[in-house]
């Protein structure tokens, strides 16, 4: 199940640059790809937003022990929702480029990735629901420590999605913001790896 989920996001990321499309006139072609930069803005954060449904995907799974038909239906779900991802890309670039409807693009791109996390929580929920689904190598500490980043994502993402139905500019900015925390490593997770390790020394 990982592996073909780790293959839908392989395309879904991939399919990103086909939005940015080569300049006509070469003749003035700097200033052709100049004028790419809503392109290059929706690249970017949509790459990097799906490197995060990726790094996250396998920290959730690398502590889920086994899938059942839920947690399989759930993460279809998620897989659909991470293919729309280059479309609501590609709308996001378009608006920018043409200056209308910002708004929209901005919380369609917005509400795409707080299904991701709305999904995330459900399907983590469910997994860690009397812990058994979950593997025995993580604690307490490192259920709570995924389990407040998960829920974390709800609010983030969904303020970035409002105040860019209000502010479009700011919008995106607040989810870049985003970005930039959700890279930190789990605390409680890390706690977790070196308990493990310091107990598998142990003669």
């Amino acid at each position: 199940m990982v592996a073909f989920s780790d293959g839908v996001i392989a395309i879904a990321i991939t399919l990103l640059v086909l939005e940015i499309r080569p300049p006509h006139d070469t003749r003035h072609l700097l200033q052709g790809l100049a004028s790419l930069w809503p392109s290059y803005l929706a690249y970017v954060l949509t790459f990097m937003l799906i490197g995060q449904v990726w790094a996250n995907h396998h920290i959730m799974f690398d502590h889920i022990r086994t899938a059942d038909r839920v947690v399989l239906f759930l993460n279809t779900v998620l897989l659909m929702d991470v293919a729309f991802l280059p479309f609501a890309a590609s709308v996001l670039a378009e608006s920018f480029r043409d200056g209308h409807g910002q708004r929209i693009a901005v919380v369609l791109h917005g509400a795409a990735f707080e299904l991701l996390a709305i999904l995330f929580n459900v399907i983590w929920g469910y997994a860690r629901r009397d812990r058994r689904l979950l593997t025995a190598a993580i604690g307490a500490a490192g259920v709570a420590a995924i389990t407040g980043r998960f829920r974390l994502a709800l609010v983030w993402l969904a303020a970035g999605t409002l105040l860019g139905a209000l502010l479009p500019v700011l919008g995106v900015a607040v989810i870049a913001a985003f970005i930039l925390y959700y890279w930190l490593p789990i605390a409680g997770e890390i706690t977790e790896v070196r308990r493990r390790r310091h107990r598998g020394r142990r003669p």
